[in-house]
């Protein structure tokens, strides 16, 4: 008797009556990194990274802010229609969540490589453990609020862990 075959992960796909050029589904999976069929939240999060440090390198840890706070803000409104597409309540395609969630993790890293690579994996670990209150933040609110929420709280803990790293370190930070 031979082993059943590996089960394959099913690839995220666009929800039926959304093109991927159409404003919504670009957002929302942030270019297509929502669509790898592997870690999309992952590979959102990764997709941050250089947006974060350029913005904060060319224009300031505020800048950065900034861009965090915008591409939440952009993210209700494209993620409340892919839902409305999709019906589904977190579809794994939509990334923009961790992309706002990300840049603003590492506002606070400034430029300091390693601060900026912890914050990445402080990120991830943050926002797929969900510790309380960010699961229950992510069940008890409705449609793309419930979808984004947990991000941005994931992004304050980061911040919040980040500064006790510049603390017990004493690494010099624009904010600690």
């Amino acid at each position: 008797m031979s082993a059943p075959p590996p089960r394959r992960r099913r690839r995220p796909a666009l929800p039926p009556g959304l093109d991927f050029w159409h404003p919504a589904a670009l957002l929302s999976t942030w270019f297509g990194a929502g669509l790898l069929p592997i870690a999309p939240g992952t590979w959102g999060s990764l997709a941050a990274l250089p947006i974060a440090w350029v913005i904060g390198a060319r224009f300031g840890p505020t800048a950065a802010a900034a861009a965090g706070v915008a591409l939440f803000l952009l993210g209700l409104c494209a993620v409340k229609v892919y839902l409305e597409k999709s019906r589904e309540e977190d579809p794994r395609a939509v990334v923009i969540d961790e992309v706002a969630g990300q840049i603003l993790a590492v506002v606070p890293a400034g430029l300091d490589p390693v601060a900026f690579v912890l914050g990445f994996l402080l990120f991830r670990v943050f926002d797929i453990l969900k510790p309380w209150p960010l699961g229950a933040m992510e069940r008890s609110l409705p449609g793309a609020a419930g979808v984004m929420a947990d991000d941005i709280g994931a992004a304050v803990y980061t911040s919040l862990c980040l500064g006790i790293f510049f603390l017990l370190t004493e690494r010099p930070n624009v904010f600690f």
